[in-house]
């Protein structure tokens, strides 16, 4: 395996990571001087919540997509796969799960190298032949690889708590104003609320950002422990066009993953300005030029 460093990402992530976490000491600051409760309640509040997202993040994405670990066993293709890539990519073998969906997708999921999982729906498998679903695993493994897993777990999870102050924040704050305790009332609970909305569209723009690029890095990463760029490049294809077919009502039960999908199940002009991965035909693009590098070196 010709695996080259991914500098671009690593200084992506560690930007990403440093905004996060000064625009959140801001945030808790805030939260602190307008709802009260004291710095040490907000340390614990966040740092409880984040302690429970770092090492559990695996097992909480799997079950809230549905995941099922699964063993070599009952799916001995796709682990003779998973071991063989994850090998020819210098890793420890992650967690192998499938979820039984008809969408034709996969994600990885986890805090570091050792503590991984991998999960391939149904779908998939059905969709994609042998090169293709190497491709695709090996995409996942590269972000295994790339350590960009628990940068947007970690991103996400912040992101998640701005986004639930400003969507219940009017409730409570209702509550508060009308019990007449506490910090400085419906006024306080207002600027929590709009500072709360800042942070999670920055964080937004933040995680979407890092989130496109971290894709590309995928792709080359699965280029180079595949050795074979254009079966990615079909398996990408072949999922785009069938995610196109997926339902409504599938696509809006699932669209809460789609940073950790390899494709997104967003659509539509307003879906491709927010989403969280390049287009595929940019990432094909990619692949094509990785595939004519190879034939020429």
């Amino acid at each position: 395996m010709n695996w080259q460093p991914d500098w671009g990402l690593r200084g992506r992530m560690f930007v990403t990571m440093f905004l996060l976490f000064a625009l959140y000491i801001v945030f808790a600051g805030v939260l602190t001087l307008y709802i009260g409760g004291g710095p040490l309640m907000i340390v614990v509040l966040f740092g409880g919540f984040s302690l429970v997202q770092y090492f559990f993040s695996d097992t909480l994405t799997l079950r809230s997509m549905g995941a099922k670990e699964v063993s070599a066993d009952e799916y001995p293709q796709l682990h003779s796969s998973v071991e063989r890539l994850s090998q020819q990519a210098d890793l420890p073998k992650p967690t192998v799960a499938v979820v039984d969906s008809n969408v034709p997708n996969a994600f990885a999921t986890g805090r570091n190298q050792r503590n991984a999982a991998v999960a391939v729906t149904s779908g998939l498998m059905n969709t994609l032949d042998r090169e293709e679903l190497d491709g695709v695993i090996a995409h996942e493994l590269a972000h295994v690889k790339n350590r960009d897993m628990m940068v947007m777990t970690i991103a996400s999870f912040l992101s998640t708590i701005a986004f639930m102050i400003v969507r219940w924040g009017a409730f409570f704050g209702g509550g508060h104003s009308r019990g007449g305790g506490g910090g400085k009332g419906g006024a306080g609970i207002l600027v929590a609320i709009l500072v709360s909305l800042v942070v999670w569209i920055i964080s937004y723009v933040l995680i979407r950002a890092l989130s496109r690029y971290r894709e590309f890095a995928a792709d080359r990463g699965a280029a180079a422990i595949t050795g074979n760029p254009s079966a990615l490049a079909s398996a990408l294809l072949k999922i785009s066009g069938e995610v196109d077919k997926v339902p409504d009502k599938d696509m809006r039960e699932e669209a809460e993953m789609n940073a950790f999908f390899i494709i997104p199940l967003k659509s539509g002009v307003v879906g491709r300005l927010f989403s969280t991965h390049p287009s595929t035909e940019r990432r094909v693009e990619q692949l094509r030029e990785l595939e004519q590098e190879l034939t020429m070196a």
